[in-house]
């Protein structure tokens, strides 16, 4: 126990009582540009979202942006793996260099897709652009491109973790099953259906569970690659609270939206763990 408590200390002083700050903050009304108007709000800041359109709007963005990198990261992840398992030499390569945008900081990711990438003119995707004839775009800073943009810099940068685990678990597969499937006369379909996909749920849903839980909280890489424009184009809850606390100032309504992605972040990570024992 005494070689426990210290760990736990800490464990507390790093995790818990930021929590408990930052609960007892979206019950205050502190707002630095005006403080003569601080003190204790209750529910105010929460109630107050409910008339807020740049909070819906951050919500429904934080949707859109979950449910496609997610469901980008499993399709892309599982047809990559299926493809790296027909070849015979060289998927250690494959392997290591999958590895590579996993482990570089999603800050460095957002600056390296912000100017070597997606520049307008001189970016990677403006020069195969033109060269098929197509104009130049800004996809950062039209706001009608700059959401599909963070999402691709996302899926990027994920995928490669939906493959490695895809690819760890289509290797262990039973190779006595798809055997006997192809005596059974069952075509490449009928055992990727109802062989490979029900041998390999657990991967799936595993993958799901864990970048929904990374999506939600997604941060430093859109802030590099837009800060959360152009406007509001690319402003997920986070940038929101983000923007409301150290932009505008006000930390109690920023403290109160913070507050709310914790809770449905946690609620979606219950959802999913309650399904994935129940099946």
């Amino acid at each position: 126990m005494a070689l426990f408590l210290p760990a736990l200390v800490v464990l507390i002083v790093t995790t818990s009582a930021p929590l408990v700050y930052l609960a007892w903050t979206s019950l205050e009304r502190i707002d630095l540009s005006m403080p003569w108007l601080s003190g204790f709000a209750g529910a105010g800041n929460y109630l107050q979202m409910g008339a807020d359109p740049r909070f819906w709007h951050s919500l429904w963005l934080t949707l859109i942006y979950t449910v496609s990198t997610v469901v980008l990261q499993v399709l892309l992840g599982l047809g990559l793996a299926l493809l790296v398992l027909r070849i015979p030499k060289g998927q250690g390569i494959l392997r290591v260099a999958a590895i590579l945008p996993i482990v570089l900081a999603p800050v460095v990711v957002g600056l390296f897709w912000r100017t070597l990438v997606l520049a307008p003119d001189v970016g990677l995707v403006d020069v195969v652009t033109r060269a098929l004839g197509l104009p130049s775009y800004n996809w950062l800073g039209d706001p009608k491109l700059a959401l599909l943009s963070v999402i691709a810099i996302h899926t990027w940068q994920w995928t490669p973790f939906a493959f490695l685990v895809m690819l760890a678990s289509l290797s262990s597969l039973p190779p006595d099953v798809f055997e006997a499937a192809r005596i059974d006369r069952a075509s490449a379909w009928q055992r990727f259906r109802y062989i490979t996909l029900p041998l390999i749920r657990p991967a799936i849903v595993i993958v799901v569970i864990m970048r929904t839980m990374i999506a939600l909280s997604a941060f430093a890489a859109i802030f590099a690659a837009t800060g959360g424009g152009p406007g509001t184009a690319t402003e997920i809850l986070n940038l929101y609270a983000y923007r409301t606390s150290f932009s505008e100032l006000n930390l109690g309504y920023g403290a109160a939206l913070a507050m709310v992605l914790l809770a449905i972040t946690l609620a979606v990570s219950f959802v999913m763990f309650r399904a994935r024992r129940a099946r």
